[in-house]
């Protein structure tokens, strides 16, 4: 006679499990949405390189060789002789350089070498003509677009003075036509010619690279020796396939490959959150067969082959939904290029990682076997006869061992002593903070059903006063503390992430601003030479509707102990950015007759505060000031000490101003754009030498330091929420698995005549309650933390609380917890008294 299989331990878990589909996909989904996140990761990131590979242009396919200068450039002899050799079919001199043009705005172009046709070609007329002669440029679309060029229009380039190093000359360009670069690698404004020209516009004695291509069937190897004799010992040779792997792999590398890289940070995180939720619902689901094991322990099964099952039970559990999640991922990235192509979008496929979708798979096993160990454990380590007489884990549940107790406090102890420990090395003080960090999540893991209890009572409170229902989901929670606790760390771990992200980011961008206010008080600087500018054209800025808080400031050297520094009149109360100055000591608000402002390096030489008093060595004698305040670092327009106007005259300061700052009258690009024309056709009708002014454009670095901020914003919250995704999940995973474990409880509570409304609401108000605790105890770890973090980076910035962020963060926690216990309630409810009644598990 056969034996079932289901008769051994291990078949009669697995039979249980098998039995029970739902609830293994319930038990499993936290893995599940794991393994769909990180396969997903893959995919995107296969999809992210097939597009960059799919559209990268650079070394055209048909250059054989490649000659890169040495330390000094190839020369247009060694050009020329390389055209010459036998089997040489082409050979283009490249330049990559660039110059300034001529005028009172900051403008660059970038100068390229290129002969315009050919196979060699990296560029594609689009209008006018390509040069071919000396004194005439193509430019891109880019330059046609932001310096105003068009086939026919002259512009003047400032270059190096070829017999004076020190001085520079102006050479007049005209333009022939634009042209539209081949290459992926192209983002400036360019203009090109040809090789043979190309020198006279660059100051580049010969060229920095030779791309040569070959005649069909010249042998490889004998031309390479030719052309490394015309090269001699300086420069090196490469293959053209071998450049153009190279010029890939850095188009693949680079910045994508630094997003995967912290993408992977945050994947290990959310991994973890899994693994947390995925041990909180194994305990629950063995808590429910507790009486099952019993029975198996009292017919002689031993503890080494209960856990064995039970671990083998976690594994299938993981390979099912690991699976499941692979294949997710892969539809959904197959997928992907079908949706981007039908919203006008061209992203290529991504191929089949099978070696990573099984790596994913037996990672995802590996994580269940990890996460069922100690629930595992502890199921087998209870006696038959006290399993067999357990009504429930209520007063296993309410109980807090002292071991518990014990690692918690030394965890906390331990994070406390690193935190208090940083030093003065910034990289190793920061690596101390998320070292105290992840010890203090640690420690809140150990401490949670003790934390529990009193964050309950407080936000329990309002719930009671709803009735019933709010009663018993604040009794229901309160109940059972260890599973309440095991839920909520995961909930705090993404309420922690979320929250110490919007801190930092609000702490570096009141940074940014302070730092802007300094740097970039106002859109436009207007600096003049010697000369300066004279009241009437100062008048004539501020009279120009496109400009706004026209600002006029004078500027002279003195000295101050043994350094000159900067004293300028700019009145730091007429910057539009003004609030955003801090101070050291002191306050802006003192400046007037006889005060000074002085930046960090002047405080610090002097040994001076707000008070003191100062002397400044002008041409006209000692100046005696007093202190008015000191600053954390350089002073508006960088300037080292700020005086009044009368001050500045005392130390022989000119009457005409050294240079304006000011804004354009509204926001916006062609706000600004305007606003830069109206200065720069002033400087023109009013000035006697207009390239002796120039203009700088300070609102680009102020945006470029805002666009950084707010991209670092947006990426770190996508990132943290995919723990807060898989807080989501873990609560839907508990509260599902708690309503089958208390179908009775639900039975009687409907013979006593709760409605099924008032239960949804009951287990609805439970959900949203780990949404509560969780909220409570992540903000408390991940806002101290996150201004530890951030002021161990950047020490001058800060403290900025979002309030408004924080209290939505908290909110949206408790109301995604309670959306998330919606489904079970509505399945809970379905179930009738009688039938709740009669059921035996």
């Amino acid at each position: 006679m056969s034996v079932s299989w289901r008769a051994s331990v291990l078949g009669s878990q697995l039979a249980e499990l098998l039995r029970r589909p739902g609830r293994l996909l319930t038990t499993g989904l936290s893995v599940l949405v794991a393994a769909f996140v990180v396969f997903g990761a893959v995919m995107a990131q296969e999809i992210a390189t097939n597009t960059a590979l799919d559209r990268f242009r650079g070394t055209p396919e048909t250059v054989s060789l490649v000659a890169i200068a040495g330390d000094s450039n190839i020369s247009g002899a060694a050009l020329e002789r390389i055209r010459a050799l036998p089997g040489v079919a082409e050979a283009v001199g490249r330049v990559d350089s660039g110059a300034p043009l001529a005028g009172p705005s900051e403008r660059w172009l970038e100068l390229r070498a290129d002969p315009g046709t050919g196979p060699l070609s990296l560029v594609r007329l689009v209008e006018g003509s390509y040069p071919d002669r000396a004194g005439r440029i193509a430019v891109n679309r880019r330059a046609a677009e932001e310096l105003g060029l068009a086939p026919g229009s002259r512009t003047t380039l400032v270059i190096p003075d070829p017999e004076d190093a020190e001085r520079t000359v102006k050479v007049a360009v005209i333009v022939t036509g634009v042209v539209k670069s081949t290459t992926t690698a192209e983002q400036r404004s360019s203009g090109y010619t040809t090789d043979a020209y190309v020198g006279r516009l660059a100051d580049l004695p010969g060229y920095q690279h030779v791309d040569i291509r070959a005649e069909d069937g010249a042998p490889a190897g004998e031309l390479s020796a030719r052309v490394r004799d015309v090269l001699g010992g300086g420069a090196s040779l490469k293959a053209g396939a071998a450049v153009r792997a190279q010029e890939e792999r850095e188009a693949v590398g680079g910045d994508l490959r630094e997003v995967f890289l912290l993408l992977s940070v945050f994947l290990a995180v959310a991994v973890g959150a899994a693994a947390l939720v995925a041990t909180s619902s194994f305990r629950i689901v063995f808590a429910q067969r507790l009486r099952q094991l019993a029975l198996l322990r009292a017919i002689g099964a031993s503890r080494h082959r209960l856990v064995t099952a039970l671990a083998v039970e976690g594994a299938l559990v993981g390979g099912i939904a690991g699976s499941l999640g692979v294949a997710a991922a892969l539809g959904a990235g197959h997928l992907a290029p079908v949706v981007a192509r039908s919203a006008g979008r061209e992203l290529s496929a991504p191929g089949l990682p099978v070696t990573y979708a099984v790596l994913v798979v037996l990672g995802t096993m590996l994580v269940t076997v990890g996460a069922v160990l100690a629930p595992a454990l502890s199921a087998a380590r209870v006696s038959p006869l006290q399993a067999l007489r357990a009504a429930g884990g209520g007063a296993s549940e309410r109980r807090v061992e002292a071991s518990r107790l014990v690692t918690g406090a030394l965890l906390a102890a331990a994070a406390t002593a690193l935190a208090a420990l940083r030093g003065s090395d910034r990289d190793l003080a920061m690596m101390t903070t998320v070292a105290s960090a992840a010890l203090a999540f640690l420690a809140l893991i150990a401490l949670g059903p003790l934390l529990v209890r009193p964050v309950l009572t407080v936000a329990g409170w309002p719930l009671r006063r709803l009735g019933t229902t709010g009663r018993l989901a604040v009794s229901g929670v309160g109940g059972m503390p260890r599973r309440a606790a095991a839920v909520s760390v995961v909930v705090a771990l993404g309420a922690a992430l979320v929250s110490g992200a919007l801190v930092c980011v609000a702490c570096l961008g009141g940074y940014m601003e302070r730092t802007d206010a300094v740097d970039a008080p106002a859109d436009f600087r207007v600096a003049a030479g010697d000369k300066g500018l004279d009241a009437t054209v100062v008048r004539q800025f501020a009279a120009a509707p496109e400009l706004t808080h026209v600002t006029g400031y004078r500027t002279v050297q003195v000295t101050a102990g043994s350094r000159e520094f900067e004293v300028t009149d700019l009145d730091p109360g007429a910057l539009p950015k003004a609030e955003s100055i801090d101070t050291a000591t002191g306050s802006l608000d003192e400046l007037g007759p006889d005060h000074a402002v002085v930046s960090a390096d002047v405080a610090d030489l002097l040994g001076v505060r707000a008070g003191d008093t100062l002397t400044l060595a002008s041409r006209r004698g000692d100046i005696r000031l007093t202190v008015a305040a000191t600053l954390p670092g350089k002073g508006p327009g960088l300037a080292d000490v700020l005086v009044a106007p009368a001050d500045l005259d005392r130390m022989g300061a000119a009457e005409n101003a050294s240079g304006i700052y000011a804004d354009a009258a509204t926001d916006g690009l062609v706000a600004r754009g305007k606003a830069q024309r109206a200065l720069e056709s002033t400087i023109r009708a009013q000035v006697a030498d207009p390239d002796d002014v120039g203009i700088s454009v300070l609102a680009e670095s102020r945006d470029s330091s805002q666009d950084t901020v707010r991209t670092m914003g947006t990426v770190s919250l996508g990132l943290v929420a995919l723990t807060v995704l898989m807080a989501v999940v873990g609560v839907t995973a508990t509260t599902s698995l708690t309503a089958i474990e208390r179908t009775r409880e639900f039975g009687l509570l409907r013979a006593l005549g709760l409605s099924g409304g008032a239960l949804r609401r009951t287990i609805t108000l439970e959900a949203g309650l780990y949404g509560v605790l969780g909220g409570v105890l992540g903000l408390a770890l991940g806002i101290p933390y996150a201004r530890l973090l951030i002021s161990t980076a950047v020490t001058d910035a800060p403290l900025r609380l979002p309030g408004a962020q924080l209290l939505l963060v908290f909110a949206g926690l408790a109301v995604l917890t309670a959306l998330a216990g919606l489904l079970p309630a509505r399945r809970a409810t379905r179930i009738t008294p009688m039938t709740a009644l009669g059921d035996t598990e």
